[in-house]
């Protein structure tokens, strides 16, 4: 039986220099953990088949799917500020794209498949805990409406991998709208590619951002598109209190999507200055300099393209900041309006920013849980005798109190009754996140003791986070000291 999907690869039709031809390496005994069936019948794939020994074997690499082609992708990176002129797929698989039951062309990618020559010496293979943290997490984001990349399957491999020490090996099938980073382009600019760089530019142009093509320029309208896009997923990104923790330019897509969930996290108290990635020793990629950082490596982008837009140079980067000049604004209007819907303030009024990073400032000062406490402030918003939720999550109430007053001020400006204000924040707000002790806890059980219930609870949870879920309320709890999770690893 041929596992059957309806490949059509544009990409492994581009130049032989964009990617490297290689089959994913062959393990022992995979077994599966999971299918998505939801995402599977969005691409038109059967998450029957998919669930079928053969298909097992296809989402481990075992057994390649008729009509895939794969391949590891070429790419460079700025690595924590530092420039590595090649990096690539060192442990994923391209097997190709397929055009989704709405139309829109996805890559299916297989993580930790084996070997490539992007490997670096790397064994090319996943460890169970990153590929469930990516699977659970990418999911909670596609549900929180983030755009992201998505987990289509995940299987152990049924063979050891060896970091600190041997744990089970795993492969998760990555579904996105392409694999084209910030690094693709930086790794054609590095070797003075001019026509590889045209070529990519038409390529990500036709596929993301096809009215660029229209424009005067299509190098500057695609470098303004993307700014775009990334000046909004940031936004989204600190209005939930995400923290992607390693922002490499060779970790931003141009797609507009959140991609590579390594060492990211949630926060619980709310504090600008927080990292998690035990990687990230100055705080680079820390939750409050995400936006700078997001501008820097759009920077990069833009440099690659220099040649491209004015052979005078000057006037080319002229160009190219002109066209990255937007960013700010689209953030700070994503980022402004994200923070007036959490706090209910559908009619933008002067000071309303100054209002929400107040209370940011107050809950920092007070070790507020950032979530609990936006998602208390929708009961609160309907009436004023809900405040206790919230005062509770402060260690001194009466800082919160003070803020409250003034907040009860501006809502009385509003139009809209209580109780839709309320409901509306209830959208924007989540009582769900996939806090970090879950995830652990998740991972430890199916790591420890081939537990893979906890995992299909969170999921079950995580996939209505806007819901109250009472059945399900611990799990929007803060953890307790013991269950705290201050540092995250990217699992390679």
């Amino acid at each position: 039986m041929n596992a059957q999907i309806p490949f059509d690869n544009s990409y492994a039709r581009l130049p032989a220099d964009f990617y490297a031809q290689v089959a994913p390496a062959i393990v022992d005994a995979p077994q599966l953990i999971k299918v998505n069936r939801a995402l599977a019948a969005e691409l038109g794939v059967d998450a029957d088949m998919l669930e079928t020994p053969e298909g097992v074997d296809m989402l481990a690499g075992k057994r390649l799917p008729e009509g895939a082609e794969p391949i590891a992708m070429a790419y460079a990176g700025h690595q924590f500020g530092h420039f590595v002129p090649q990096l690539g797929d060192g442990r994923a698989i391209l097997l190709g794209e397929v055009v989704d039951t709405a139309g829109r062309r996805r890559d299916l990618q297989l993580k930790g498949a084996g070997r490539t020559p992007f490997s670096r010496g790397g064994d090319g293979r996943a460890a169970l805990g990153p590929v469930m943290r990516e699977y659970i997490v990418s999911e909670a984001m596609a549900a929180l409406g983030v755009p992201t990349t998505r987990a289509l399957a995940a299987v152990t491999t049924g063979e050891s991998v060896f970091r600190e020490t041997p744990l089970p090996g795993a492969v998760l099938t990555r579904v996105a709208s392409s694999h084209i980073r910030v690094g693709t382009f930086q790794y054609f600019a590095a070797r003075g590619d001019e026509a590889a760089l045209r070529e990519l530019s038409a390529h990500a142009i036709a596929r993301h951002y096809p009215e660029a093509a229209e424009a005067e320029d299509p190098y500057l309208a695609l470098i303004a598109a993307v700014a775009g896009r990334q000046a909004e997923l940031v936004a989204r990104w600190l209005n939930l209190g995400f923290i992607h923790g390693v922002m490499n330019t060779d970790n931003m897509a141009i797609s507009g999507e959140t991609i590579d969930y390594g060492p990211c996290a949630f926060l619980d108290a709310y504090h600008p200055g927080t990292v998690f990635s035990a990687i990230d020793r100055q705080g680079r990629y820390a939750y409050a300099n995400q936006p700078s950082i997001a501008l820097w490596n759009l920077t990069r982008l833009a440099e690659t393209l220099l040649p491209l837009i004015d052979t005078d140079e000057e006037a080319a980067i002229a160009k190219a900041r002109d066209a990255l000049s937007g960013f700010s604004d689209r953030f700070n209007a994503a980022y402004v309006g994200g923070l007036q819907a959490k706090l209910g303030l559908g009619e933008a009024r002067e000071g309303d920013l100054e209002l929400a990073q107040d209370l940011l400032e107050r809950m920092a000062a007070n070790t507020a849980d950032y979530t609990l406490t936006f998602r208390r402030l929708c009961d609160a918003a309907e009436s004023g005798d809900t405040d206790a939720g919230v005062r509770a999550l402060f260690d001194d109430p009466a800082v919160y109190d003070e803020w409250a007053t003034r907040w009860r001020a501006r809502l009385s400006e509003e139009t809209r009754p209580a109780g839709e204000r309320a409901a509306a924040m209830r959208r924007v707000n989540p009582a769900f996140i996939p806090r970090n002790h879950r995830v652990e806890a998740a991972i430890v059980a199916a790591v420890e003791r081939q537990d893979y219930a906890p995992f299909e609870e969170l999921l079950v949870v995580l996939a209505n986070p806007y819901d109250d879920q009472p059945e399900h309320a611990g799990y929007a709890e803060a953890p307790r000291a013991e269950e705290r999770v201050t540092q995250t690893f990217c699992g390679t």
